[in-house]
């Protein structure tokens, strides 16, 4: 990767950290930035996140494996992963107007994973996002057996997790992605 994109990011998240200290009691920029240094892999995921309009942000630390979580904070699901499918089969079983993709693809070239319920509300209790947009969240198994698949947003300053058909897509549902480092 290239080392003016590292600098660059690092330098992106270190302000995002010193806006919201709130949001990450306990710790300092100097244990973030040495964790990221130690991954230059994570940082080109977090690289992938920004560019795809994401605005990655430190979530939470994972008291059970030491894991910092960053995720997505943008106010709109991120303008570059949006009007897909859920995934491959959904996208396969498409007849006519297939979209450009599909979410766990883009997911896995990014290197992120989906958000699940929990992680988007944690999300939502910190900073109240998709209040236009919607995003897809990860999907338990037997629903998505059944063709489905589950989706969030924030109207009327609630968060609602609903389903939709897993072909389905529109422009303005996306989908935000994590990454522990």
């Amino acid at each position: 990767m290239d080392p003016n994109q590292c600098a660059a990011q690092l330098q992106i998240l270190q302000q995002r950290f010193a806006q919201q200290p709130d949001r990450h009691p306990g710790l300092s920029w100097q244990q973030v930035l040495v964790r990221l240094q130690a991954a230059p892999a994570k940082l080109e995921v977090l690289v992938a996140m920004e560019a795809s309009g994401g605005e990655p942000d430190l979530l939470a630390l994972d008291v059970n494996s030491g894991e910092l979580w960053f995720c997505d904070f943008s106010a709109e699901s991120p303008s570059g992963r949006r009007s897909l499918c859920f995934d491959r089969k959904a996208l396969d079983g498409r007849k006519a107007n297939k979209p450009a993709g599909c979410i766990d693809e883009m997911a896995a070239q990014i290197g992120i994973e989906l958000l699940n319920e929990q992680q988007y509300r944690l999300l939502q209790s910190i900073k109240a996002v998709d209040q236009k947009t919607s995003s897809w969240i990860a999907t338990p198994a037997a629903i998505r057996k059944l063709g489905g698949a589950l989706f969030g947003d924030r109207r009327y300053d609630q968060v609602f997790v609903y389903h939709n058909g897993a072909d389905s897509y529109y422009a303005a549902r996306g989908f935000r992605g994590l990454v522990r480092v």
